[in-house]
């Protein structure tokens, strides 16, 4: 499995992409939700320009459709997107995709596929959005890991950074960030400390 990189920002739009990217972020998905088709081509289109033109790996959320329209090489599916993607396609466009898992029955469904790598949370209790899933907890990581073997795996939820060392201590490879950048009063000054804290769990 090719190792992902141990700061995973999250947007929900191109124009913060654009921002923070720069930065030095190398992996970075773009999550837009609720908008149309034409704006959703066109963010993606942005964030290609972005990403290639500072070496980032660009994961798009879910438009896997588009991802293969637009030869993006990496998508993110949770799991309601699983029953309609196809990834057969997919891999015939050669598309990597992380999946989301929340219980032990998605994430055997999810490593069936043979995925990129798979995502667990909320880790902690987030702001996000509302959830069906408490906080996993540390030690749902330690079992994820276990489980997973090789297959990387993603933290998300609650994340700050005074939490990577046990997050990473637990067996996770990647923390994935939304809203701790996205509602800081500084995005850029909180992500260049994200990826300062990060790089001294590269590989």
């Amino acid at each position: 499995m090719t190792a992902l990189d141990p700061f995973y920002l999250i947007v929900d739009d191109a124009d913060l992409l654009e921002r923070l990217v720069p930065l030095g972020v190398r992996l970075v998905q773009l999550r837009i939700k609720d908008r149309p088709e034409d704006a959703i081509r066109d963010q993606i289109k942005r964030a290609q320009v972005c990403c290639a033109a500072h070496g980032a790996q660009l994961v798009v959320n879910d438009y896997w459709q588009l991802a293969i329209e637009l030869n993006c090489d990496f998508v993110h599916l949770g799991q309601e997107d699983m029953d309609t993607a196809d990834f057969d396609a997919l891999r015939r466009a050669e598309v990597r995709f992380g999946l989301s898992t929340h219980d032990e029955v998605e994430l055997a469904r999810a490593l069936g596929q043979k995925p990129a790598y798979v995502a667990l949370g909320p880790v902690y209790p987030t702001l996000l959005k509302q959830m069906k899933w408490g906080p996993q907890g540390l030690d749902r990581v330690r079992q994820w890991r276990q489980l997973a073997g090789s297959v990387p795996l993603v933290g998300i939820g609650g994340l700050v950074p005074e939490r990577l060392p046990n997050l990473f201590a637990a067996g996770a490879d990647s923390a994935a960030v939304v809203t701790d950048i996205k509602m800081a009063e500084d995005p850029e000054a909180r992500c260049r400390e994200w990826i300062a804290v990060t790089r001294e769990y590269c590989k």
